[in-house]
């Protein structure tokens, strides 16, 4: 008898044959989703799958999901919404964080197929023929505590990026009053150092410049490993090892986690980038203590003294957290000073949003959601001030950037690009006739490279400078 190809009901309606399938992946949220989307992507590609942009007609959407706030919710919901409304007879998969904490409420958006928790996204191609066949449940969902899909092959590169990310670890021991991440993520799991290694290997092979190291929780890396041989500083000391003409970039860390030995790591390797993002949410200790942080006022100062002693073009962003429970003016106020003197550059302002099932929710004292508002926006003046200040110091260096982007057709043409210590640079060369962007290859050799500059002036929140031999 000869087998009957049974033609999934919504790909036969697109009429799409085998090879010709498209795929649209959108991703919310952290560097590790962004991380782990491109994992899915690259083994939709090996299966024959044409990735196309969210905003066209495709025979599959991927959402990858966030709910690090209620507005992450919000947003994730728009784009499943805006996915099935770009093409209703599409497949539509929803994971990630907020597929994880509430699959239900993804699962009842009309036209979702399948809702895939964080403990089998990376799955999520080799579940496609068992979706298409119809031999799914509508929500998959797995302990995420004990069991979670982790990276099994390299990956090659990130469309449209000059850099990249690698993922060091999974989850988060901490599980902070606000937040839901470690319910989502599960807890702490380190990758193999070896992984890693050839991970960024890969990478710098590949020509990627910039390699920025994420996780759920980066400082906690290695601390789940038998032998306690294992931490980040131990892992960094080990990837500057690698050959090529590339930086490393930490993200966010806790600050109890900066120990001497990662300072002594940072100030020593010029391969790492001298700028750090810090999760500080709160600068007053009551406040840090209600949130369950691990480090206190006096440990934020004495960490970011430590740091800034030993390098000394330091630059800090940071996450902050507006409005917590209990958040005195007086409490508010000490976080404003921290930005100040700490010289948080790059303040990355929350406010405060009840996350049901939290223990901050079911504090009695919660911030007026206008008072929450206010106290962002005052975070987000003072930043600016704070970058300002910082940027001018800038003006006369000599730095070397990585191009991110090049805007313009012609002679007056302004290209972009982000030092190592994370200032965006606008390259203003005054029309010189000896530089033209108008050259397509050109344009494309020059997006993943480097040009050496001249720090000029401080303009839109960017730095202006002029190339330099």
């Amino acid at each position: 008898m000869n087998s009957i190809s049974v033609v999934p009901p919504k790909m036969a309606k697109k009429g799409t044959a085998l090879g010709e399938k498209r795929v649209a992946l959108s991703t919310l949220g952290c560097k590790v989703n962004s991380f782990e989307t491109e994992l899915i992507a690259q083994k939709l590609s090996d299966r024959h799958y044409a990735r196309v942009n969210p905003s066209e007609q495709a025979d599959l959407y991927i959402i990858n999901t966030c709910t690090v706030t209620a507005e992450a919710d919000r947003q994730a919901r728009q784009l499943v919404r805006k996915a099935i409304r770009t093409n209703p007879q599409a497949w539509i998969v929803v994971t990630g964080c907020y597929a994880e904490i509430d699959p239900a409420a993804c699962s009842a958006i009309p036209g979702v197929d399948l809702v895939v928790g964080n403990s089998q996204k990376l799955d999520i191609p080799t579940l496609l023929d068992s979706l298409y066949q119809g031999e799914l449940p509508p929500i998959l969902e797995k302990d995420i505590d004990k069991e979670i899909s982790l990276p099994d092959e390299l990956l090659s590169g990130y469309e449209g990026r000059s850099r990249a990310f690698v993922q060091i670890q999974q989850g988060c021991d901490q599980g902070c009053t606000f937040c839901v991440i470690h319910k989502a993520r599960g807890p702490n799991r380190s990758f193999s150092l070896s992984m890693i290694r050839r991970q960024v290997e890969r990478l710098v092979i590949n020509g990627y410049k910039e390699i920025v190291i994420c996780g759920v929780d980066i400082g906690s890396y290695g601390s789940d490993f038998e032998d306690n041989s294992q931490n980040l500083t131990v892992l960094l000391k080990e990837l500057v090892k690698i050959k090529g003409d590339y930086r490393l970039r930490l993200s966010s860390i806790d600050p109890a986690h900066i120990s001497d030995e990662l300072i002594d790591c940072i100030a020593s390797q010029s391969v790492i980038c001298p700028q750090l993002h810090l999760s500080m949410q709160s600068g007053n200790t009551l406040i840090l203590k209600r949130m369950k942080r691990r480090a206190t006022r006096e440990v934020l100062y004495e960490r970011v003294t430590a740091l800034k002693k030993a390098v000394p073009d330091l630059v800090l962003s940071a996450d902050i957290l507006v409005g917590f429970p209990t958040e005195s003016e007086e409490h508010f106020q000490q976080t404003l000073d921290a930005v100040v003197e700490l010289e948080i550059a790059y303040p990355h302002v929350f406010s405060y949003s009840p996350r049901p099932g939290t223990p901050a929710a079911k504090i009695p004292s919660q911030i007026p959601k206008l008072v929450r508002k206010e106290r962002a926006a005052r975070v987000r003046e003072v930043g600016k001030q704070v970058w300002n200040r910082v940027a001018e110091r800038q003006i006369g260096d000599h730095s070397r950037i990585l191009l991110e982007s090049i805007k313009g057709k012609n002679v007056n043409g302004v290209q972009s690009g982000r030092a190592s210590n994370y200032f965006s640079v606008r390259i203003d060369d005054g029309g010189n006739p000896n530089i033209s962007f108008s050259d397509a290859s050109a344009q494309h050799d020059d997006e993943l490279g480097w040009v050496n500059v001249e720090i000029t002036a401080v303009s839109d929140h960017a730095l202006i400078a002029r190339r330099v031999s």
